[in-house]
């Protein structure tokens, strides 16, 4: 079996009034933070959904046509997401469902982001 750094599971500290603790962007880089499955899940849905667009506005200004780049656009998503769970926060990806669970998080709606802002960038930019 693979050894790797245990989930903590920790409940956030709460305010007097109720409200959660900010969330700190520090965390995002330190590989020694708790994670839970939803926080997890969400930064990788954002970091796939900041990587669409900007893709998706670079492909359509350029002007790249064809489906290979689709195709180098999930290439280019999926590698940042495993780069950035497996190298930088260094989990142990069998807690939190496995590589397809992790690889998978806002997959779809970055697909639909990517080409979105291809295709209207494209189109606006060189019609």
């Amino acid at each position: 079996m693979k050894e790797g750094k245990s989930v903590k599971f920790n409940v956030q500290p709460q305010h007097q009034n109720g409200h959660l603790s900010p969330f700190k962007f520090a965390k995002l880089l330190d590989p020694e933070a708790s994670w839970d499955k939803d926080q997890l899940g969400d930064v990788l849905h954002w970091i796939r959904q900041v990587v669409a667009l900007i893709c998706g506005l670079l492909w359509g200004a350029v002007p790249l046509v064809g489906g290979i780049w689709l195709v180098i656009f999930l290439l280019i998503s999926s590698g940042i997401i495993y780069g950035y769970y497996a190298m930088i926060l260094k989990i142990d990806e069998e807690d939190f469902g496995g590589h397809g669970a992790l690889l998978q998080e806002g997959l779809f709606a970055s697909i639909t982001l990517f080409l979105l802002a291809w295709i209207l960038v494209y189109s606006l930019a060189h019609f």
